[in-house]
C-alpha cells in the first residue's frame, strides 16, 4: 500500500517547505462539508495532505469543527496515516510552553459534538483503549527530536468542550485528582472517529501555556502566548518535513491494528441495517460493510 500523510492542524502548517505540486482540493464528503478544502501535494517523494481543523481565518470553534466530515474526506482520498498536530495548556511544571508532547490516552469531556460514524441502523462498537497509533507516534517522536524540538513522550490529554478555558478548579481537578498532562478542546472526538475509519492517528500537542493551575500563570503576558505559538508553527513544519523519509512510500499492514479496527466492530446484522447509513459508509467502512 502506499503511504499517504494527513495532518490536521492550524494556520502554522499551511505553508510546508518542499510540497511540490501543491494546491487546494475541494472534497465532497457525505457528512457534511469538511472545515475547508486541503493543501495536496507531494514531499519527498510521499503523498501529503493538509487539512486546516478550523478552517483558513479560524471560522470554526472547537464545538463546530466537522470531524466526522473531517476524518471521512482524509479516507476518501488515499490518506493512510493521521497526524493531529494541536495547541494544548500544560498541567506539568516540567511541560513547559514550547515543548510537545506525544499524546496516547484521553479523557474525553466533551459533550456538544458527534462522535460516531455509526448509530441506529448500523451499530458498531470499537476499541479506543490505545487511542493512538504507537508507530505513527515513535516516528512524531522521533521527527519532532530531529527537529530539535524538546518532546516528551506519553501524556494523557484532557479533551474539554470550551470554547472557554477552564475554572481553576476544573485544573486544579484535571491535574491533581485525574493525573491529566494536557489539556486541549479538538483531539475528541477526532481520535476516535479516526480509529472507526481504520486509520493510524497521532496526536502533537504543542504546549503554548500553563493552564490555570499555575500561580504565576495570570502574569504570562498575552503577546509571549502567541510568539510560542508562531515560534511552535515553526517546529511543527520542521517536524512534518520529515516525516515522508521515516514513514516510507510502502505501507505494510498496521502491527497494532489500527487499520483493521472494524473486523469485528460491526454489530447490526446485513438484512437490518439502514441502506442510507451504509452509503455514507462507503469510505469509512467500505472494507467490512
Amino acid at each position: 500500500m502506499q503511504t499517504k500523510i494527513g495532518i490536521i492542524g492550524g494556520s502554522g502548517l499551511y505553508e510546508i517547505d518542499g510540497l511540490q505540486d501543491a494546491e487546494w482540493i475541494e472534497i465532497d464528503s457525505l457528512w457534511g462539508a469538511p472545515s475547508d478544502a486541503v493543501l495536496s501535494g507531494v514531499l519527498n517523494g510521499i503523498p501529503m495532505v493538509f487539512l486546516p481543523r478550523h478552517g483558513r481565518g479560524h471560522v470554526h470553534s472547537p464545538t463546530t469543527v466537522p470531524y466526522r466530515a473531517n476524518i471521512d474526506a482524509l479516507k476518501r482520498i488515499g490518506v493512510t496515516d493521521v497526524i493531529s498536530v494541536s495547541a494544548c495548556g500544560s498541567f506539568r511544571e516540567e511541560m513547559a510552553p514550547g515543548d510537545f508532547v506525544i499524546v496516547d490516552q484521553f479523557i474525553d469531556r466533551t459533550f456538544a459534538r458527534e462522535k460516531s460514524f455509526f448509530g441506529t441502523g448500523c451499530v458498531a462498537h470499537v476499541s479506543v483503549a490505545h487511542p493512538t497509533c504507537p508507530r505513527l507516534s515513535d516516528v512524531c517522536e522521533t521527527a519532532a527530536k530531529d527537529a530539535g524540538v524538546t518532546v516528551h513522550k506519553g501524556g494523557t490529554y484532557l479533551a474539554m468542550e470550551g470554547p472557554q478555558f477552564s475554572s481553576q478548579a476544573e485544573s486544579n481537578l484535571y491535574r491533581d485528582v485525574w493525573n491529566c498532562d494536557v489539556i486541549g478542546m479538538t483531539n475528541m472526538p477526532e481520535a476516535k472517529l479516526a480509529r472507526e475509519a481504520e486509520l493510524c492517528y497521532a496526536s502533537v500537542a504543542m504546549i503554548t501555556d500553563y493552564d490555570s493551575w499555575h500561580p504565576d500563570h495570570g502574569a504570562v503576558d498575552v503577546s509571549d502566548v502567541i510568539k510560542t505559538l508562531q515560534d511552535n508553527g515553526t517546529k511543527a513544519r520542521d517536524m512534518v518535513t520529515r516525516l515522508p523519509e521515516l514513514l516510507g512510500s510502502e505501507r505494510d499492514l498496521c502491527p497494532h491494528g489500527c487499520d483493521r479496527a472494524l473486523e469485528y466492530a460491526v454489530m447490526t446484522a446485513p438484512e437490518k441495517r439502514d441502506t442510507a447509513l451504509v452509503a455514507k459508509l462507503d469510505a469509512v467502512a467500505g472494507r467490512v460493510l
